[in-house]
């Protein structure tokens, strides 16, 4: 399919929504995320922006390669959080697993985004598949 679709709010803290299937779904997921952090009044610092964006890439990333293909990103700005819920369609939740350093299996992901976020949940939808949701400090 390779289609991406973005949804960007006219208000500055509404929500922004990114739907993908494609590895250029990935880059609109990151566009997308770094365009919210730009219009937060206050702006995040440098640094939580960009951790933000990595939070984001990170779990899309994780949807297309382990979740079915497919992907919905919700960002949502909170007073003191941000937060990054993705849906996807597998029935594959993510774990924790010890990394494999020869670059070939993974396992860097989650651990990494678990490191970063204040909280994350795993939320089974009804229809099937899950949402992924990580609140990140603002």
């Amino acid at each position: 399919m390779n289609s991406t679709t973005i949804a960007l709010s006219r208000t500055p803290h509404g929500p922004t929504t990114v739907r993908g299937d494609s590895a250029a779904g990935i880059s609109q997921a990151r566009q997308a995320a770094r365009a919210f952090t730009d219009r937060l009044t206050p702006a995040p610092c440098p640094d939580r922006a960009d951790t933000f964006v990595l939070v984001v890439s990170e779990l899309v990333t994780n949807a297309l390669r382990h979740g079915g293909g497919t992907f919905t990103l919700r960002l949502n700005a909170h007073p003191d959080a941000i937060e990054v819920a993705v849906d996807d369609d597998g029935p594959q939740l993510p774990r924790m697993r010890t990394p494999d350093r020869t670059g070939a299996g993974g396992g860097f992901g989650w651990p990494m985004v678990n490191h970063l976020a204040r909280t994350t949940a795993i939320t089974r939808r009804a229809a099937g598949g899950k949402t992924v949701t990580a609140l990140l400090p603002r």
